[in-house]
């Protein structure tokens, strides 16, 4: 389907799919199989998790220094704006037909994640549409949230589908950091306030400032925290643990229908972000796998599957807030059709729908590596593309 004419709507959805909130959540139990009732080559699935352990990085651990000294050198006045938490041992888990075929580490250690969270931030830009608190992804986002951040001759243009593409080209200022001071380009500094503006979505820019722009604008339709509906739709539904958090920064605070809240972040660029155990990141990748299902329950519209691998105008290899593997050109042992969540330091959500795969990495930076691996240690790969 092509995302030009996707629209979504509270009636499509409605009379497509069914929701179940108000059901207890039904936990899903992780159960294991061995790697030939799975389809691996067993010595082959060792050497997997050999090489991936292998290829692991976790030093230095204390990653608030680790992040200012990937970003401080270059990017003005920059701080640390979030919570941090050190990093300690990998982790991973390969799960095939819904069943556990190898896992490695502390599963249920809560570490941050980084960029992984953008795309637990377009699983909820899919709820407000099914909702109908957005009627279309083309929307000007103008429309639904008032105020400064989305005036003006070029603010005024940029929709949702834009903001979801990192497409927007979103000029200003979020939570006392400039649009143009995070991942400054050109080699003049005098210069990077005054860049020139690209028509909204006809230039990608991975920017954290535009992504938490996203999360303040749906937490402007939820009306509520946003750590607050992901548990609700989905992480309750899924059996997650209690242990997550998803973190804003020490001034990402507003006021909303008389209330205090706290917009959060899509990253662990400036701190914060989502901080979560490989299990629970695994049950939402496996939400994900079966397309919205978990159960008897339907979480999340099987449209939106297609539209968020829709690629982007302006960077084929990227959809909805999730990398792609367009012409097989990321991942060349893996189908084109799979997808990924990915984050700074190497943590990773895999999804291949037509090998039925899922792969979940901690701190393990070389994704094609292990993945080239795994599609070898299968006995017999699908016939993907």
């Amino acid at each position: 389907m092509n995302c030009k004419t996707f629209l979504l709507s509270a009636a499509l959805f409605c009379a497509t799919a069914v929701w179940a909130n108000d059901q207890a959540p039904q936990h899903f139990d992780w159960q294991s199989v061995s790697p030939q009732q799975a389809g691996f080559d067993p010595e082959a699935l060792e050497q997997v998790v050999e090489f991936a352990r292998g290829r692991a990085e976790t030093e230095p651990a204390d990653l608030h220094q680790v992040i200012t000294d990937a970003f401080a050198p270059r990017e003005p006045d920059f701080r640390i704006l979030g919570p941090t938490k050190p990093r300690a041992g990998d982790s991973g888990m390969i799960v095939r037909g819904d069943r556990v075929v190898a896992e490695w580490g502390d599963l249920d250690r809560v570490d941050m994640t980084f960029s992984v969270v953008k795309s637990y931030l377009a699983t909820l830009a899919a709820i407000a549409l099914h909702d109908g608190l957005i009627e279309s992804v083309h929307d000007p986002v103008a429309d639904y949230v008032g105020g400064e951040y989305f005036s003006g001759d070029h603010n005024s243009k940029i929709t949702w589908h834009h903001l979801l593409q990192q497409t927007s080209d979103w000029s200003g200022t979020l939570w006392d950091v400039p649009d143009w001071a995070d991942r400054p380009e050109g080699d003049d500094p005098a210069q990077w306030p005054e860049r020139e503006l690209h028509e909204p979505g006809t230039r990608f820019k991975y920017n954290d400032v535009r992504i938490n722009l996203l999360a303040y604008s749906l937490m402007q339709v939820f009306r509520e925290p946003l750590p607050r509906v992901l548990k609700r739709r989905i992480m309750d539904p899924i059996g997650a643990s209690s242990t997550w958090r998803w973190h804003g920064y020490d001034n990402s605070w507003v006021a909303l229908d008389g209330l205090k809240m706290q917009s959060v972040s899509g990253g662990g660029h400036f701190g914060g972000g989502l901080f979560i155990s490989t299990r629970d990141h695994a049950r939402f990748g496996l939400l994900m796998k079966n397309r919205g299902q978990w159960g008897q329950q339907r979480l999340l519209p099987d449209e939106w599957f297609e539209a968020k691998r829709e690629p982007a105008e302006a960077r084929a290899d990227y959809g909805y807030l999730w990398w792609l593997n367009t012409e097989r050109e990321a991942v060349p042992a893996a189908p084109e059709s799979a997808y990924w969540a990915a984050g700074f330091g190497g943590n990773f959500i895999y999804i291949d729908e037509c090998n039925d795969l899922l792969v979940v990495l901690r701190w393990i930076p070389d994704l094609a590596g292990v993945i080239e691996r795994v599609m070898t240690a299968l006995t017999e790969p699908a016939e993907c593309d």
